[in-house]
C-alpha cells in the first residue's frame, strides 16, 4: 500500500534511473556459483557449465493481476518472485537467478519502491536466488512489474508436461483453493472499507487465507522430497490457474484423459469454513480458484508405497485412456467432464 500523508516521499526523479536501481539493490547478495556477474554491467554473466537452463517470466499489471488497495507492496514483490520461481520447480528444476522489470508512474515515491524491492529480497533470500539484472521506467498507467526466472537442470532431471501415462497416479502437494478464498475476503473487506473508511478489516479468522493469497510460498521443498524419495514425476505443471485447468493441461499435452476424485482433493478446514460463510461450493473453488503454486504431477504406480502416507502430498487420481476423458468423479460416483474455467486475464469479466 501507499505510504501515509506524513510519511517521507522521496522523488525517484531526484535519483534518475542508474541512481534508483543501486539504492534498490545494494542489499540483494550473490548466492549461487553460476553467477559471475550480477547487477552492476551492462550484462549479467552466468555460467552453467554442462546444466540444461530453465528461463521464464511473468508479467503483473496494477489493476489486472493486482489491487493496491490491500495488497502490501513488500507482498506484491515476494509474491512476483513466488509466481516465477514456481515455473522454474514445475520442470523439477532449481532456480537460481532472477531480472526484475519496473515501470512506475509518478504517484509512487522512492519509499514505494523500497518496500517493493524488499519483498523480492526477501524472497531471494529464503530462496537463494540472485537478483542479475533488468529495466526500470516511467508508467502513465500504474505499477508494471515483470521478472524472469532462470534455473538450472540435468537434462536426465527435467520433467515436462507431455510425459503421463496411462494409469500413472495424479499427486498434489499441499492443499487447494485456499488463495481464491483469501482474494474474497479482501476483496469483501475492500467494499466494507468504501462504505465506512474509519472500520478496520477483521481478518482473524482467515489468516491462512489471507496468507496464501499475498505471500504465496513456491514448492522448492516438493522438488528437493521427491529428489530424496528419488521418485522421478512422469509429467508437471504448477496449480496458477486452477486445478481443473492444469489438469487438462496434462492430460493434452500427454495425450491421456484422467479420473480425479472429488473426495480426495485436499481442503484446509480454514477454506472448507469460508466456503460455507460465502456459500460457494469447495470442489468448485478448488478445480478453478487458481493461485495456489501448488506442484501437480504424475508418477508411476511403482511409486505409490514411496510416497505414500507423506503429509506434503495426495493421490487425487490416476489417468486413464484418451478416449475416456478427463472427469471429475463426484462423491456420488458421477462421472463429470472436467472443463477449463480458470482465472484468464483476457476475460471481459
Amino acid at each position: 500500500m501507499l505510504q501515509d500523508k506524513n510519511e517521507q516521499r522521496t522523488s525517484i526523479s531526484d535519483l534518475g534511473e542508474f541512481g534508483l536501481i543501486k539504492h534498490i539493490t545494494k542489499y540483494f547478495k550473490i548466492h549461487n556459483e553460476s553467477t559471475e556477474k550480477g547487477v552492476g554491467d551492462d550484462a549479467a554473466v552466468l555460467n552453467f557449465e554442462n546444466k540444461q537452463i530453465l528461463v521464464t517470466t511473468d508479467l503483473l499489471i496494477e489493476g489486472v493481476h493486482f489491487d493496491l488497495s490491500y495488497v502490501p507492496l513488500k507482498h506484491l514483490g515476494y509474491k512476483a518472485v513466488m509466481v516465477n520461481l514456481s515455473d522454474v520447480y514445475a520442470m523439477n528444476g532449481n532456480a537460481t537467478q532472477i531480472t526484475v522489470s519496473i515501470a512506475i508512474s509518478n504517484r509512487f515515491p522512492l519509499e514505494a519502491m523500497e518496500e517493493l524491492y524488499a519483498g523480492i529480497q526477501s524472497a531471494c533470500a529464503s530462496y537463494q536466488v540472485d537478483l542479475v539484472g533488468g529495466d526500470t521506467t516511467s508508467s502513465t498507467t500504474g505499477l508494471l512489474l515483470s521478472i524472469t526466472a532462470i534455473g538450472e537442470a540435468n537434462a536426465e532431471d527435467i520433467v515436462y508436461r507431455n510425459g503421463a501415462k496411462v494409469d500413472d497416479l495424479l499427486v498434489v502437494s499441499g492443499d487447494l483453493g485456499a488463495s481464491y478464498l483469501g482474494l474474497q475476503v479482501l476483496e469483501r473487506e475492500k467494499e466494507v472499507f468504501k462504505v465506512n473508511p474509519n472500520s478496520q478489516p477483521d481478518l482473524e479468522n482467515y489468516t491462512y487465507l489471507v496468507e496464501r493469497q499475498l505471500k504465496p510460498e513456491a514448492r522448492k521443498d516438493i522438488v528437493e522430497l521427491l529428489k530424496q524419495l528419488e521418485v522421478k514425476p512422469t509429467s508437471m505443471i504448477d496449480i496458477s490457474d486452477g486445478l481443473s485447468s492444469e489438469i487438462i493441461h496434462l492430460c493434452k499435452a500427454s495425450e491421456v484423459g484422467c479420473n480425479l476424485y472429488e473426495e480426495k482433493i485436499p481442503l484446509d478446514p480454514q477454506m472448507i469454513s469460508a466456503c460455507e460463510e460465502f456459500e460457494i461450493n469447495s470442489t468448485m473453488v478448488a478445480l478453478s480458484g487458481g493461485e495456489d503454486y501448488e506442484l501437480l504431477f504424475t508418477i508411476s504406480q511403482k511409486d505409490f508405497l514411496t510416497i505414500k502416507g507423506n503429509t506434503h502430498l495426495t493421490v487425487i487420481g490416476h489417468m486413464t485412456d484418451k478416449n475416456a476423458g478427463m472427469n471429475l468423479v463426484t462423491r456420488a460416483n458421477q462421472h463429470v467432464p472436467l472443463t477449463a474455467q480458470g482465472w484468464n486475464s483476457f476475460d471481459k469479466e
